[in-house]
């Protein structure tokens, strides 16, 4: 190879942003172990945590998101963007990367201002069947487009749009833990079926709602319930509900692959990446789209299993009714899961990160991997 690749990540938030991220870099590392990577995101959110854990470098920018209403305080939003695209710059300057990667969010917004102005390289990864505004502002200045989903096509140019999956972690593709020791990580009894509820990484309140109002019926059922409340709300449940053999409350799981693994049926939000994780490791799932979400993408990329029987759906405005007792009338039918974990694999892409790692490193190095 002629040359060391020097690439920038940029985007973040989420953990639906951050963890592709770091499952790409990790796989250009496998494909390219000379690679530089530099991470930028919001100095303020998961991925300065999350990244320097994985082993990256990341820079920290003070760019915000613009409220959608009306708000004086996208005067300050709008100042701190331009201050964050000078102080990029200042990176591009010292790094002189060959490649920019932008995974989604308002944080990668500044690198690909950047990149598109210097006529570097871009590659962007869009998760969802409906693509983020900063990715359709971008996607007329990228080289390729990595989606999940076919319907991408209809809001970016056709021609760049390659489908190959959403990245996941490593750990989920190769989780060799059995459901016992996955169950006794987290306490709990491997005589019990096990229904896991997260929220994602920030944690979703009607899940949570759903879960305090209907406990008593869990209890009855004689089920484990692993449950992600997310740190906002993790302080206020537990003080609410006493801890108890059955029930594990945790704010975040960061062994994701082992919760996957202990539990027979999952309720989760139907973000990308999590869809992409539960295809993989074959799991049974009731999702509940978030309504709070652009184009209402969630719901359309729920769908996109329900209607192949792959998975369950309950709408959010009718999940304090619905969503346990469906989850537990789905715990009691072994048929059925069996027949949702099968379904659902159809869906799985494991080879995705790696697939955009080879298109990253053929822009950064002119070379076929």
């Amino acid at each position: 190879m002629a040359k060391e690749p020097k690439i920038i990540i940029a985007g973040g938030g989420t953990g639906g942003h951050v963890f592709p991220a770091i499952a790409i870099a990790n796989a250009i590392k496998t494909l390219e172990p000379q690679a530089h990577i530099l991470f930028i995101g919001a100095q303020d959110r998961l991925e300065m945590q999350k990244v320097p854990e994985a082993g990256y470098e990341i820079i920290g920018l003070p760019v915000k998101g613009l409220r959608r209403e009306f708000s004086l305080q996208n005067l300050k939003t709008i100042y701190l963007l331009f201050s964050s695209i000078s102080r990029t710059k200042r990176i591009f300057k010292k790094l002189r990367p060959d490649v920019v990667v932008g995974v989604g969010g308002y944080a990668s917004a500044p690198a690909l201002h950047v990149a598109s102005h210097k006529k570097i390289p871009i590659i962007l990864q869009e998760q969802n069947s409906f693509p983020g505004i900063t990715n359709r502002i971008y996607g007329k200045h990228a080289k390729k487009i990595c989606a999940a989903y076919e319907e991408v096509k209809k809001y970016l140019s056709e021609d760049k749009v390659i489908i190959t999956g959403n990245p996941v972690m490593e750990d989920i593709i190769n989780t060799n833990i059995d459901r016992s020791e996955a169950l006794k990580h987290f306490g709990l009894s491997p005589e019990r079926k096990t229904l896991l509820v997260t929220g994602g990484s920030l944690g979703a309140r009607q899940l949570n709602n759903s879960v305090i109002k209907n406990l008593d019926m869990l209890r009855e059922t004689e089920i484990n319930l692993l449950w992600q409340t997310g740190k906002y709300y993790y302080n206020n449940i537990a003080q609410e509900i006493k801890p108890q053999p059955w029930l594990k409350i945790m704010p975040f799981i960061d062994k994701m692959p082992l919760a996957y693994k202990a539990a027979d049926v999952i309720i989760a939000r139907a973000g990308a990446i999590t869809i992409s994780e539960l295809s993989i490791m074959g799991k049974a799932v009731i999702f509940v789209p978030s309504p709070n979400v652009a184009e209402d993408h969630q719901k359309k990329n729920a769908l996109a299993l329900v209607n192949k029987n792959a998975a369950l759906m309950v709408e959010d405005s009718q999940a304090i009714e619905q969503l346990i007792p469906t989850a537990i009338q789905l715990m009691l039918d072994n048929e059925k899961i069996a027949r949702l974990e099968e379904n659902i694999k159809q869906f799985a892409k494991p080879e995705a990160a790696k697939d955009i790692a080879k298109i990253i490193l053929y822009y950064a190095t002119g070379e076929e991997y």
